[in-house]
């Protein structure tokens, strides 16, 4: 039994910050980006992180030490070599209950859930809110570097949430699974600065936005029962595999969190998202 449900409220982590098996983490990234569009400037949360940050939390380096440093595209899903010894570092074992959080945009903090999920890790907890809601609450903030002792992170890859190109151009020509897409309706129709060589969105997907899963005000998570008609709302249904996609397969793991809130702990990511499938002008994208 886990020591935290999935989704933790600021005052049952306060009440948990004393036990030895909890590990926090602000998994913050900051994506700049010009007016006029392009590619994402990708900056690290770290030195905000210094600045104020849960009692004891540490900081997770999601595009450096928890990416793939080989691939040419950004936050690609490490080995599970390279992931184990990361999570051993920054203190994390086999026993250890890992509560992540983001300063603003939850995105962050359900890419470290979905990816200790990948690599075999359960005892995961998304902070609902961040930052802001804990701050809201009361919690206290301290300064300057936190961290735990190392320990050993065991890596067990689980390919079955994890979907390949060639699984969603397969997806893409058959529609034997429901491709959803995280981002803004906007993005999804291909209008606007695009961050990506090509606009749009992959055949036969239908969009749910990351956005439309938390409440605009407060940065938390809608309640189960909402969460479900808004999946079913964009048009997930219930009788279809899913993969979800964004632009870089992080978005996305917000609507994977809220369908695994909402019963649905199947669905795949695909990690590649638009920024491979974009890359490859022989692959189509839809606008409109």
């Amino acid at each position: 039994m886990p020591l935290l449900p999935a989704l933790v409220s600021p005052e049952e982590l306060r009440a948990a910050l004393g036990d030895e098996r909890v590990r926090v983490f602000d998994a913050t990234v900051f994506l700049r980006r010009a007016v006029d569009g392009g590619p994402y400037t990708v900056e690290s949360g770290r030195a905000s992180y210094a600045r104020a940050h849960l009692p004891g939390a540490g900081f997770a380096d999601i595009p450096g030490e928890l990416s793939d440093p080989a691939s040419p595209f950004a936050f690609t899903v490490p080995s599970a070599g390279h992931f184990g010894t990361a999570m051993g570092r920054l203190g994390v074992g086999d026993g250890s209950h890992v509560v992540a959080y983001a300063q603003d945009a939850p995105m962050w903090a359900t890419r470290l859930w979905w990816l200790l999920r990948y690599f075999g890790h359960h005892d995961t907890s998304v902070l609902d809110g961040g930052l802001t809601a804990w701050t809201a609450a009361g919690g206290p903030v301290e300064r300057g570097e936190s961290g735990y002792p190392p320990a050993a992170f065991t890596a067990r890859p689980r390919p079955e949430l994890l979907a390949r190109l060639a699984d969603v151009r397969e997806i893409a020509e058959n529609g034997s699974a429901c491709l959803v897409n995280a981002l803004s309706p906007e993005a999804f129709r291909g209008e606007g600065p695009g961050a990506h060589s090509r606009p749009g969105r992959i055949p036969a997907s239908v969009n749910v936005p990351w956005h439309s899963l938390v409440d605009p005000g407060t940065g938390r998570f809608r309640p189960p029962a909402e969460l479900a008609a808004a999946l079913r709302g964009g048009g997930v249904r219930a009788d279809q595999p899913v993969v979800a996609y964004c632009g870089g397969g992080i978005s996305a793991t917000v609507d994977l969190f809220a369908l695994a809130l909402a019963g649905r702990d199947d669905a795949r990511l695909y990690d590649g998202s638009l920024t491979e499938w974009s890359a490859d002008p022989g692959l189509p994208l839809v606008t409109g």
